[in-house]
């Protein structure tokens, strides 16, 4: 009743209706626009996810337009690269304080649409730079479209926290992670074809046609942006009508807790740059590589190439669902990072069919992503999980930019055979981390590598005895806040991490810090 007062309350006050005839208090307001029922978080949910699709859809417009981009601007390779280097470099700093940002400064929904004006700026700066031929026009673009890009994504899973919690967040999560997937999917495998059709119409390729293309893509972030708006006012709204307070991330930002990490989580830092950077630079450079090895056509060289975007949207939640299962997230990055060293030695040195190689590497990047990032988690106490996560981030991005400078360089000196060499040398890098952390851990004591039940039972023997010597002192257990943004916000919409279960039973156990936002 109480709940039907306040609807009906906040109907009176800001959407008056027309007496009724017997002189009964308004009806309350349909399912659909009431922000405490399920069919009106369906509806924001919709919003939410398409919240981050031009941005996504947008970072890879270079690679699936790899063969125009070299050729309309007579780039080298290494010029190329720059156009992801340049993406990443605002990201070695703003991965830290993206949360505090949207939190102290701006506000999550004030925060969501000036990062959302940052990715259509920096897409229409990039689109300028190629319409009047400035390459140093496009790579400030996409230097305006980083500092939007990241910061959007952490923005996109405030909301989701804010307005969904319990068994619903992991769903929503893996729905915004899917269609993160098919913005990215979507772009590599149209964005030739608009490119075939405004060169006839324009009756001639080149930097212009290309400057086109590249505008009509920033439609998508023009799309983006008009969710942004639209989910500031339904957060609005919400928040009037249920008397709540604006989503925030959660995160605490120390630096001076660096010096409190453990060898093994500097190990999984290893690991997370080492792995990531034998798989974004490859598939940015990844048309090229198809057509001149395997005699592909552009067409088939963009969907082959797109492939590991494809399989990571389904494979992402179910792989994730095995690891919470089974524990083991040690024996799990192994298989991942192993399974991907086999396919680039794969696309390296031989003449298979590349599909088998790059499904391989799909599952193994969507396997590593669930098994990697939920280990943070068991290694550091909960105040240092945004500064654990935000360096992790941090250092894999300044990783990426200076591998796709490297990538770049080598291609051009050496050709694509030595490139696949020095990304087998990354993983391997990677292979040695995940067999260092294994022993780390195994001499230690951790649990790291505990099966998931034997992980549930420690939890519930620390629990136990934390209670009874709170108990033993005379004191109630107190209700300690969690920040379900630790976890989860800004590394699964790109990632595709899954959460720990225990981390998510108590999560959902504190209904004030995952309400509606």
């Amino acid at each position: 009743m109480a709940e039907r007062d306040d609807t009906e309350n906040y109907v009176s006050e800001y959407e008056p209706l027309q007496p009724r005839v017997d002189g009964a208090s308004p009806r309350p307001m349909a399912a659909i626009c009431d922000p405490s029922k399920l069919a009106h978080r369906v509806v924001v949910l919709v919003f939410m996810c398409f919240l981050g699709f031009g941005s996504y859809f947008c970072y890879d417009g270079p690679a699936a337009l790899q063969v125009q981009v070299r050729q309309d601007m007579q780039l080298t390779t290494s010029g190329f690269m720059q156009l992801y280097a340049w993406y990443s470099w605002p990201n070695v700093i703003l991965c830290f304080f993206g949360g505090f940002i949207l939190d102290r400064v701006f506000g999550v929904r004030l925060g969501t649409v000036i990062f959302s004006l940052f990715v259509c700026i920096g897409q229409v700066i990039f689109a300028a730079g190629a319409l009047w031929n400035a390459f140093w026009l496009m790579e400030l673009g996409r230097f305006v479209f980083g500092i939007g890009g990241e910061s959007l994504a952490v923005a996109q899973n405030t909301y989701a926290v804010s307005w969904f919690k319990g068994k619903e967040l992991n769903l929503v999560f893996g729905l915004q992670l899917s269609m993160a997937r098919l913005g990215s999917t979507v772009n590599m495998n149209i964005m030739g074809w608009v490119y075939g059709r405004m060169e006839s119409l324009l009756g001639s390729a080149g930097h212009v046609t290309l400057g086109v293309s590249l505008m009509i893509a920033g439609v998508t972030c023009v799309f983006s942006l008009v969710c942004a708006l639209i989910l500031a006012f339904l957060d609005r709204r919400a928040e009037r009508i249920l008397n709540k307070e604006q989503g925030k991330t959660g995160e605490v930002i120390k630096l001076t807790d660096v010096k409190d990490f453990s060898l093994s989580l500097w190990l999984i830092f290893i690991i997370c740059v080492a792995y990531y950077v034998a798989v974004f630079p490859f598939i940015g450079l990844g048309q090229v590589f198809f057509i001149e090895k395997f005699n592909f056509t552009p067409t088939q060289a963009r969907a082959v190439n797109s492939i590991v975007y494809i399989i990571s949207a389904p494979a992402s939640p179910l792989l994730g669902f095995l690891v919470d299962k089974t524990g083991k997230n040690i024996v799990w990055v192994l298989c991942a990072v192993a399974s991907t060293l086999t396919a680039h030695i794969m696309l390296a040195f031989t003449f298979w069919n590349p599909w088998i190689a790059m499904c391989l590497l799909g599952v193994s990047y969507s396997l590593l992503a669930c098994a990697l990032w939920p280990m943070v988690a068991f290694l550091v106490p909960e105040h240092q999980l945004g500064t654990a996560y935000g360096f992790m981030q941090s250092i894999q991005n300044l990783g990426l930019a200076l591998i796709a400078m490297a990538a770049g360089g080598i291609l051009d000196s050496s050709g694509y055979l030595f490139l696949e060499v020095f990304f087998c040398a990354c993983v391997c890098l990677a292979l040695i981390g995940v067999v260092t952390l294994y022993f780390v851990d195994y001499v230690r004591g951790g649990d790291l590598n505990l099966s998931a039940s034997a992980r549930a039972k420690l939890l519930k023997n620390k629990t136990d005895s934390e209670e009874k010597t709170r108990q033993k002192d005379g004191k109630l257990s107190p209700l300690r806040p969690l920040s379900a943004f630790g976890l989860r916000n800004r590394y699964l919409s790109r990632l595709g991490a899954q959460l720990p279960g225990h981390f998510s039973s108590h999560r959902s156990s504190l209904g004030h810090r995952s309400v509606l936002k």
